[in-house]
């Protein structure tokens, strides 16, 4: 970790994810557009008019040109033309229309998911709300702002958006909305709500400065000053997992990372503290989801 970073900092660098599109355009008339049952975190950018977001159990919210969502669970939600929930449960699937900016009715959106990255990734994804709202007007987002008005920009190519330069720019507008949160929000959870109490955090410069160490509760209860049981106990309450989950999380962004470099797996094993390489492929594969000499193979580099 750099020495000028705070360790809210380097976990908000480290997560890694991808963007796809699988919308852009414009509803007319009545009409809702929900993810929801897809299992996926989502996104969608409101580049025209105005519409409103109804989530299961909430007031419903108004949305505006310059609006960015991110719906990160799968939760019961829908966008609607409707203000009332019972209107928008009632109105048709949208049917999308082609982009058009200059047009007077209409509602605009880009749309697309995110993916992220197995272990460290999703633990710091759980640490988030279930959804994420930029508003167009908001002064601390001002970044973020020239991130969505190259959005606009690119809507509004004659000869229409590129999706790739779409996915980035999405990519990056919400990494923008997310140091904001990190930073600034007193209702964090998870790594993050971790990574703002001043004892934990320096355990957690030293757990990702050193990962390969034998880290017992013991070495890491003593770091925070408390006993090992009142260790455990906060620590969980703080962040929602176990030290030894966030420990793994650690330890296999390191082994994806030297994976990537080229290392062999015997050698990755041994750098991120596993004395088998039979150990280490069981514990990346249930975390990474296969085992390292395939995952080294999807990188473009031999098993």
């Amino acid at each position: 970790m750099n020495s000028s970073m705070s360790p809210i900092e380097w976990l908000l660098e480290s997560l890694e994810l991808d963007a796809s599109l699988f919308h852009v355009g414009r509803y007319c008339g009545g009409w809702h557009a929900s993810t929801q049952g897809l299992a996926r975190a989502s996104f969608h950018l409101l580049v025209q008019g105005r519409c409103w977001l109804h989530v299961d159990g909430q007031a419903p919210q108004a949305l505006e040109a310059g609006d960015a969502l991110f719906i990160l669970r799968d939760v019961p939600y829908r966008l609607s033309g409707e203000a009332s929930s019972a209107a928008a449960c009632a109105a048709p699937r949208g049917q999308m229309q082609a982009l058009e900016l200059g047009a007077e009715e209409g509602v605009g959106l880009v749309c697309g998911f995110f993916h992220f990255q197995p272990g460290l990734s999703e633990l710091i994804v759980d640490s988030l709300p279930t959804c994420l709202l930029l508003r167009a007007g908001d002064p601390a987002l001002s970044a973020a702002r020239s991130l969505f008005e190259l959005i606009l920009a690119e809507c509004a190519r004659p000869q229409g958006p590129s999706a790739g330069v779409l996915e980035r720019l999405s990519q990056l507008l919400f990494l923008y909305v997310l140091r904001q949160h990190g930073t600034t929000s007193g209702e964090l959870r998870g790594l993050l709500a971790l990574a703002r109490q001043p004892a934990f955090a320096a355990l957690l410069e030293r757990l990702i400065a050193a990962p390969a160490e034998t880290w017992t509760l013991e070495q890491m209860a003593a770091c925070v000053g408390l006993s090992r049981a009142a260790f455990a106990k906060r620590f969980h309450e703080l962040s929602g997992q176990t030290p030894g989950q966030v420990l793994l999380g650690l330890r296999m962004r390191e082994a994806c990372r030297l994976l990537k470099e080229g290392q062999a797996v015997a050698e990755v094993a041994e750098a991120v503290g596993y004395q088998s390489v039979a150990a280490f492929t069981r514990a990346f594969d249930k975390v990474v989801g296969l085992p390292p000499g395939a995952y080294r193979r999807s990188n473009g580099l031999g098993g």
